[in-house]
């Protein structure tokens, strides 16, 4: 049954929202009851909602009397994204707000109409004393979970007020650019000519940004391999693990494969083996490597437990972009805004020594190991490999000198940036040489 975008929008938010389910895993069945016409508008509303929840939530409890009953998260949800139409978009007010109202009737909930046109018109006549009501709190100011807020003004007090702004940025379209088959002022002429405007990245020599995003396969060559999509932050992997040819590099946690296929593209004779814990992601690695031309092991198994597909042959590298909480990509991801836990960063910190633990016996002598994470958590980043080096002691970090991010006690942390890169984290450990 095909339904108003914006009830299927607010039958998905209620997922996420109340659920606990991700934009990935609602947006596809809400896609599926829609118009192909209304697929941008659906991802516009469910996205921008998440990107400004915290914000959206704050206002609908000024304009709520009482809280809605349990069994109306859908309503819920349509008032939400009834004020970001009114807050955010440029959709005429009137078209947002009756066609808005009257998704009431195809949830199934006619009473609500009343309700919804009466909020929304209110936060229409009042909108300048509530906006200025939510600059008093953290938590609808910066549109962020107060857990979150708080973690970030103990780990980065200078930065974290940036941290939540870029945030809430719409992320650019970056891509890289194969350099087995072309090089980056190439493309972007090709680019430029196919009507495509696009900048060189400040840090990636690979990078190139677009003005406008697009469908990926729609530029030039995509098809054949010319370019990949990435983020500049995640281009860096490739330029800071030392690479030397047919050498046998690990790339832990590989699905996408964006970064192996990176690996490859500056250095085609590594042997690279990519291993991924999850067979359906493991697919998209094969589709990578196949579009791109390259070729690689693809092994599924579990980083924690490398006695299951390791050959007992030491790696030269290894690159480990570990399980973390996205906190560094919530632009591009901000239903992490309402599903990520405090809770959760210690069970990923866990996660995260196991791996390191395991992996660490598999890295010849005189190897390097880069761990990697899109947080912007000192847990994650810096503190655990702090602690990885107490704990292991033929371990040395290789400080990494760059005009990027900042150094930190270990390693060195991007920050999202808008218009630019992501947030990330870096640090290369070098495994003593055996004594002779």
């Amino acid at each position: 049954m095909i339904l108003p975008v914006r009830a299927a929008a607010a039958n998905a938010l209620a997922k996420v929202i109340h659920q606990g389910k991700s934009l990935g895993q609602a947006l596809p069945q809400a896609a599926e009851q829609v118009d192909s016409a209304n697929i941008a508008l659906l991802s516009e509303l469910c996205y921008g909602t998440c990107r400004w929840y915290f914000s959206l939530r704050s206002i609908s409890s000024i304009l709520l009397d009482k809280p809605l009953r349990e069994q109306d998260t859908d309503i819920e949800a349509l008032i939400l994204l009834g004020l970001y139409q009114l807050r955010s978009l440029n959709i005429p007010a009137h078209a947002a707000l009756s066609e808005t109202v009257n998704a009431c009737g195809a949830l199934e909930k006619p009473w609500a109409k009343k309700l919804l046109n009466a909020l929304l018109r209110r936060y229409q006549r009042e909108a300048e004393s509530i906006e200025a009501q939510l600059a008093s709190s953290d938590v609808p100011a910066t549109a962020h979970p107060k857990w979150m807020i708080k973690q970030w003004q103990r780990d980065w007090p200078e930065q974290w007020r940036e941290l939540s702004n870029a945030n809430n940025q719409r992320p650019p379209m970056t891509l890289r650019v194969n350099q087995q088959q072309t090089d980056r002022s190439k493309y972007l002429e090709q680019s430029r000519k196919a009507g495509h405007e696009a900048n060189p990245c400040e840090h990636s020599p690979s990078g190139i940004t677009l003005a406008s995003p697009c469908d990926a396969t729609a530029l030039p060559d995509f098809a054949q391999g010319a370019i990949s999509v990435q983020d500049e932050a995640a281009q860096l992997a490739a330029t800071l693990l030392p690479l030397s040819p047919q050498r046998r590099v690990l790339d832990a946690c590989a699905a996408p494969g964006g970064k192996s296929c990176h690996l490859l593209e500056k250095q085609p004779s590594l042997d690279l083996t990519c291993l991924e814990v999850d067979a359906v992601r493991a697919q998209r690695i094969e589709q990578n490597l196949e579009r791109l031309k390259l070729s690689a092991k693809l092994v599924i198994g579990d980083g924690t437990q490398p006695q299951q597909w390791w050959d007992q042959t030491p790696f030269d590298g290894i690159l480990l972009d570990a399980p973390c909480s996205g906190t560094g990509v919530i632009r591009r991801h901000p239903d992490i805004k309402l599903l990520r836990r405090r809770e959760d960063i210690a069970q990923l910190v866990e996660l995260q020594q196991q791996i390191l633990q395991a992996l660490w016996p598999l890295l010849k002598p005189g190897g390097f190991l880069l761990y990697a994470t899109c947080s912007v958590m000192k847990a994650e980043n810096s503190d655990q490999v702090g602690h990885f080096l107490n704990q292991q002691e033929d371990a040395v970090e290789i400080p990494i000198t760059a005009n990027w991010g900042q150094a930190d006690s270990h390693g060195r942390q991007l920050f999202p940036q808008p218009g630019g890169h992501d947030g990330f984290y870096y640090a290369l450990l070098k495994k003593k040489e055996l004594a002779s």
